[in-house]
């Protein structure tokens, strides 16, 4: 099955770029006004992922606040949205045998609704009959008849197998190419996950699994204004298992809570929180002065856990972003703590040196958050890692310029690729003279952490993302 339709954009963080800013949704016009409404959502956020490169998870909130959708309507189109671009790879397959022609070969706005309809048979309890209909009634409303006609036929012929049927019919033979078609995964990417577990391997389908589905929405409590605890009950969330101030919610739009509104929490994956917890908890030779880095600091969520933690010690951080619009961004999330943020390259920030600890949160592929951008994994190539491989040695390297001796610095990915993991980490301790901790005593609390010394974890053992992190000290 086609991987990909267009090229990867080389070079950037699963985190960065150009669409960090959603563009305004369209609203319907009338002739869509009697078309069932969380679809019509659903089918506009693929179509603009697919148009112009957007991210789902930034289009959807803001089209269903615009077109007024809440409660059942808003779950469904968020689930038709955020499933559909998940399982790509494996609804185009079927689709493209359903219709007899290649994928490449069938209009972009058909493909959309093709997507939604075929997401709805193999996937959800959606009646076939009204997947089918709705999905119809998507194309008549707005190509005309003929096209409808042609996605009647090929949606008649998805619902005809369950999805299980489908993967027999349609998976590749070999075991790792097998499991990434039944999970919808590109088979280069969970090659990736297998080579990671190393002799884990065996635990491949739960990564998969766990990766293919929906995560929970993950809230982190800002230290000296809100406690866990707190929050948990302002929010009617459970406190998290393993960071000290996550707070997990079942649902629904966190940017509607008063305690995120008012700058007492933000939306934080609990593997984000430990790897800035880590930085702030690593031993130091000599003292702490108080003079800590934040490296690669875009969007800003790391800096205001690190920047509240380091004003409850009496220091300040130093946040570093390349990209002006992204640097506002920080501004606005670190607002009133002690966090002075520059524009400027993380390569050759122009700082003096002698930090007691920098965090290299690094531009990554982002394979180990899929799971929180739907389509990223249909976006990603293999080729993308050499660039970011290189653009990580370079950050370190400077980095280990900026740390003073007997300082700490933590790197860390969202991807537990081995080529921007633990490759990157040999490659700074041979060339830089840093000393490797043990990463697992900086997670306290964190089972399932393997040898060490470095952490990489997974969501199907931790609930977390695939963070990885390392901490070295320099002599």
């Amino acid at each position: 099955m086609s991987e990909s339709r267009r090229p990867a954009r080389r070079g950037q963080s699963g985190s960065g770029g150009r669409n960090d800013r959603p563009r305004q949704a369209r609203r319907p016009d009338a002739s869509q006004s009697g078309l069932d409404q969380p679809r019509l959502a659903a089918r506009d956020v693929l179509r603009a992922v697919r148009e112009r490169d957007a991210y789902a998870n930034l289009v959807l909130p803001g089209l269903l606040r615009e077109r007024r959708l809440d409660g059942r309507d808003a779950a469904l189109a968020t689930e038709l949205a955020y499933g559909a671009a998940r399982a790509r790879g494996l609804l185009d397959a079927v689709i493209a045998d359903c219709a007899g022609r290649p994928i490449a070969e069938i209009d972009g706005p058909l493909l959309d609704v093709l997507q939604l309809g075929a997401y709805q048979l193999l996937r959800t309890r959606v009646a076939p009959h009204a997947a089918v209909a709705t999905s119809v009634d998507l194309v008549r409303a707005e190509a005309g008849p003929g096209k409808a006609g042609f996605v009647n036929a090929v949606l008649r012929r998805v619902s005809e197998r369950s999805e299980a049927e489908w993967v027999e019919r349609l998976a590749p033979a070999d075991p790792v190419g097998r499991l990434a078609f039944e999970h919808a995964h590109p088979t280069w990417i969970a090659q990736v996950f297998a080579d990671a577990l190393g002799a884990d391997a065996g635990e491949l389908e739960d990564v998969l699994i766990a990766d293919d589905a929906r995560p929970a929405v993950h809230l982190v409590a800002r230290p000296g204004e809100i406690s866990s605890e707190e929050l948990a009950l302002a929010t009617g969330g459970e406190v998290g298992r393993y960071s000290p101030y996550a707070v997990y919610l079942d649902g629904g739009d966190p940017g509607l809570l008063d305690a995120v509104r008012e700058g007492l929490a933000g939306v934080q994956d609990e593997g984000s929180q430990l790897v800035a917890r880590a930085l702030s908890l690593a031993p130091l030779d000599g003292p702490d002065t108080g003079r800590w880095l934040d490296l690669c600091a875009g969007p800003g969520g790391k800096a205001a856990l690190l920047g509240a933690l380091a004003g409850i010690e009496g220091g300040r951080l130093d946040a570093v972003e390349p990209v002006a619009h992204r640097a506002d961004l920080i501004r606005k999330t670190t607002k009133e703590l002690p966090v002075d943020v520059h524009v400027a390259d993380g390569r050759d920030p122009g700082l003096e040196g002698g930090f007691d600890r920098i965090l290299v949160d690094a531009p990554c592929t982002g394979l180990g958050a899929l799971r929180r951008r739907p389509e990223a994994r249909w976006r990603r190539q293999p080729s993308d890692v050499a660039g970011l491989a290189k653009l990580q040695r370079e950050l370190l390297a400077s980095a280990a310029e900026l740390v003073r001796p007997g300082g700490v610095i933590l790197y860390a990915t969202c991807s537990p690729h081995l080529s921007e993991t633990v490759a990157v980490v040999a490659d700074a301790v041979r060339r830089h003279g840093l000393t490797a901790l043990d990463t697992r005593e900086l997670v306290p609390g964190v089972p399932g952490l393997g040898d060490g010394p470095s952490v990489q974890l997974w969501p199907h053992r931790q609930g977390t993302d695939a963070m990885f992190m390392a901490a070295l000290r320099k002599p």
